[in-house]
């Protein structure tokens, strides 16, 4: 019973909140785990002690705190859901607490190597062109790779200076985009032009002509990552990362990079004023004599 209520709440979060496909699957996979340790226990009498039992169960796995935070999110929103629609008569998790995450700064690489990154990819064939209009792409606008592989070509305005973006629960937002990375685009376009493609609005495509994925867009970067000898650990979030960090370091003010990154509270976006503000303490210490 409990697996048709998991498929009429994903139905909701699709249809009526237009949750992402990432938060679908998530949302899925933690319910299923619950579906699975409450076996054949009617949802009706699921109580406050049922879920502590489980979430006892859950850190018995050795989970990090924010997957056991996300579990307890997806655990919230069912069963909000469900009393909502009058399934339950009280909601068990109206006590439930969520472990306080650790808080880790962003990683984030600086401007001297953002410049060695993005000149990296060579600019005589068609993939080296593509990939270097991603990476100017991704550090010019600061998008998720989720969001980059969803661009369209429409949806570059080349007059503009500007693209339109699908973010998180496909809310659409425009997005500033500079010179530097239009050019990129544009020679990547005129190179690209008889090309086969299986998508023909794509903006990027593989070698085969369809449409690039996440996966496909972190191996392009490992692979700069490696030739330019970089010598950090970092992901395709890593740009996101150093595009709001720039930013804030050159002065501007956090409300707008907050509209950039499309983010929904400005809580989100204020972890990179501790990065600024932890760089500015150890230029301070290394600097004052008296330190």
């Amino acid at each position: 019973m409990i697996d048709r209520y998991i498929e009429k709440f994903i139905r909701y979060l699709e249809i009526e909140r237009n949750a992402s496909k990432y938060t679908l699957i998530n949302y899925k996979v933690d319910l299923k785990s619950l579906m699975e340790f409450l076996r054949e226990e009617p949802i009706e009498k699921v109580d406050y002690v049922v879920l502590r039992r489980y979430l006892a169960h859950v850190k018995e796995l050795n989970l990090s705190k924010v997957s056991i935070a996300r579990k307890i999110a997806s655990i919230r929103s069912f069963f909000k859901f469900l009393f909502r629609e009058g399934i339950i008569k009280n909601n068990p998790t109206s006590s439930l607490s969520t472990p306080k995450r650790d808080k880790h700064l962003p990683k984030f690489l600086d401007e001297k190597d953002i410049v060695l990154l993005l000149e990296s990819p060579g600019k005589d064939d068609e993939a080296g062109l593509r990939d270097g209009a991603i990476l100017e792409t991704l550090y010019s606008t600061g998008i998720r790779v989720s969001e980059l592989v969803g661009l369209n070509v429409e949806t570059v305005d080349q007059i503009g200076g500007v693209i339109k973006v699908y973010g998180k629960g496909k809310k659409e937002r425009i997005v500033p985009i500079g010179d530097r990375a239009l050019q990129s685009i544009r020679d990547y376009m005129k190179k690209r032009g008889a090309s086969k493609t299986k998508d023909s609005g794509a903006l990027f495509f593989n070698k085969s002509g369809g449409r690039l994925t996440d996966r496909s867009i972190r191996r392009i970067i490992n692979k700069y990552i490696v030739k330019t000898s970089i010598q950090q650990k970092i992901s395709p979030h890593t740009l996101r990362h150093s595009f709001a960090t720039h930013l804030l370091d050159h002065g501007a003010d956090l409300r707008s990079v907050q509209e950039l990154l499309g983010h929904a509270n400005l809580s989100t976006t204020q972890i990179y004023t501790h990065i600024t503000t932890e760089r500015l303490k150890s230029a301070y210490q290394k600097a004052h004599p008296r330190a």
